[in-house]
């Protein structure tokens, strides 16, 4: 299976939708071929199909017999880049660096990092008990080993 030709295919069909990105991609050696494409505004099943016919379509079973999966990558499965950040701002992400794990809403996202924003109970400064203070941190992507979905159930 000649992968820089599978790639051609898969920009050209994103090429048709610019609020379409590509997440990931890969060939397995029994030619099974994954595609994981993400949306701004989510990834219509029509969409799904047109991607999946474009790649299909021009590529020859005569010559490589595949299996073609297009899909976009569950809420289970990790970001992996910076505009799947932007698209879910205001949502709650749990981020795994080396040093720590955060919980919080997504605030703010840049072309090198992510902001977020959540509260904590902390000790009073002066006196007994504990208040609930706002926390802001900003994670550069770099340090970031694994960043998923929070969903509450």
């Amino acid at each position: 299976m000649d992968a820089s030709k599978v790639k051609r295919l898969i920009d050209e069909a994103l090429l048709e939708n610019e609020s379409l990105f590509l997440v990931d991609w890969s060939i397995s050696p029994g030619n099974q071929i994954q595609v994981l494409v993400d949306g701004d505004d989510g990834l219509p099943i029509e969409e799904v199909v047109r991607i999946s016919r474009h790649i299909e379509s021009n590529l020859d079973r005569e010559q490589d017999d595949f299996a073609l999966t297009v899909s976009s990558p569950g809420l289970d499965r990790p970001l992996k880049m910076p505009r799947q950040y932007q698209k879910n701002m205001g949502r709650t992400l749990k981020i795994k660096t080396a040093n720590q794990e955060i919980k919080g809403e997504v605030i703010k996202v840049t072309d090198d990092a992510v902001t977020l924003q959540w509260k904590q109970r902390e000790p009073k400064p002066v006196g007994k008990g504990k208040h609930t203070v706002q926390k802001e941190e900003e994670v550069p992507f770099e340090e970031i080993e694994k960043a998923t979905i929070h969903i509450d159930i």
